[in-house]
């Protein structure tokens, strides 16, 4: 039976890294194209574009690896029963728990897998890709300027650079000012410069003009050979790194530091998002032995399993879309935070009682009137090899 249970162990771990992959990458074009912000409007890199969608893939595997070993394991058994393999190894003596030990073995590797991302690789990657999206969205040249373009950071104000180069180097450069109604000021320069001016970003003009038309209408005109003009005010975005839930450890998560304004005002949520990354590699067990009793929890038909198996998917679903929800119901009510253990590890028990002991049910009732059951005996019928008086031998006294 190990020969047996190593071929089944690979027929579900074929299908479950074939379907991970393609969800995987369908996820990572969805992921990808809402990221495009950081090309068309912050003007980043195609390497720091593709080096964010990188980042988010360890989060996107963990929640869809339930689903591919869901969806593999149903592939694979429905496959082996069509063919009537899985017939074959039953009627030859398999035991129900020879069925179910390759795919607890697979489900216990998939849940290694999935809280070894939950607890080290999700947090570092989603780190780095904050820090990564907070430093491209802070890019001044990204906020401010398009090459070629004419932008209004701000109310009354035009920007425009013929040519924006690597390192905030800018040409032929033009600023439009009118927040003041009464004024208007106009500045062009040969070259400019993003830099930081006493602690606040700021573009340094050189070689260029100054036009200014006063409430009158008289313009004065006037040149320099550098000029600074102040950006902090049009400048918006948070200074402070702040790391949510997700880009946390788990050490973070359970005990928050509550001198923190954001930690203590998010504690439950912190508290939700850490028993979630303990709780969720849990499904794995649930989904796959679903998966099992959609194939296996009823008589063999060659005409297939198709009811059953829309039941199982529906089943399947409804598990793995509660354990996503539970999250943010704890996250509303601590208490509840045990319900995220109980969905996953209830499912799997009541699964698993029905595969081991529908079988035996159902073989019982396989078994006609009148035809005897293994190891019991009936009163008045013959069984072989067993010697009975004849009636016709006077009993003693």
């Amino acid at each position: 039976m190990r020969i047996f249970q190593a071929y089944l162990f690979r027929q579900i771990l074929g299908p479950t890294l074939a379907i991970l992959g393609i969800l995987s990458a369908i996820a990572l074009l969805t992921q990808g194209l809402s990221q495009l912000d950081l090309i068309i409007e912050e003007r980043s890199s195609a390497m720091t574009y593709l080096w964010v969608t990188l980042l988010a893939t360890p989060q996107l595997i963990a929640i869809i690896l339930p689903l591919a070993l869901f969806f593999g394991t149903m592939s694979a058994l429905n496959r082996l029963q069509t063919e009537s393999e899985l017939v074959v190894a039953q009627t030859s003596g398999m035991s129900p728990w020879t069925v179910v030990s390759p795919l607890l073995r697979l489900a216990t590797y998939a849940a290694l897998a999935h809280l070894a991302i939950n607890l080290f690789v999700q947090p570092a990657a989603y780190r780095e890709m904050r820090e990564t999206l907070f430093e491209a969205r802070g890019n001044l040249t990204g906020a401010l300027l398009r090459e070629g373009i004419f932008t209004n950071p701000a109310p009354g104000l035009t920007f425009y650079a013929r040519e924006v180069r690597p390192g905030g180097d800018l040409r032929a450069l033009l600023i439009d000012d009118v927040r003041n109604p009464s004024e208007r000021v106009t500045y062009t320069a040969r070259t400019g410069l993003l830099a930081s001016v006493d602690g606040a970003p700021a573009i340094v003009m050189s070689d260029g003009t100054v036009q200014r038309i006063d409430q009158n209408g008289q313009m004065q005109f006037g040149d320099f050979r550098r000029y600074v003009f102040d950006l902090g005010p049009f400048l918006t975005r948070e200074r402070d790194l702040v790391l949510k839930p997700s880009d946390r450890f788990l050490p973070e998560l359970l005990y928050p530091d509550m001198t923190n304004y954001y930690d203590s005002r998010n504690s439950d949520k912190l508290l939700a998002e850490g028993h979630h990354r303990l709780a969720s590699p849990l499904v794995n067990f649930a989904l796959v032995l679903i998966a099992a009793i959609a194939v296996l929890g009823g008589d063999f038909s060659r005409r297939g399993f198709a009811r059953r198996i829309l039941i199982g998917v529906a089943a399947g679903l409804v598990v793995r879309l509660a354990t996503l929800t539970l999250q943010q119901t704890a996250a509303d009510d601590p208490s509840l935070n045990w319900v995220q253990y109980a969905v996953p590890i209830g499912a799997a028990l009541v699964a698993l009682c029905w595969l081991m002991l529908g079988r035996k049910r159902r073989a019982r009732r396989r078994i006609p009137p009148g035809v005897d059951r293994p190891g019991v005996d009936r009163p008045g019928v013959d069984r072989p090899g067993v010697d009975r008086p004849s009636p016709l031998q006077h009993s003693p006294g």
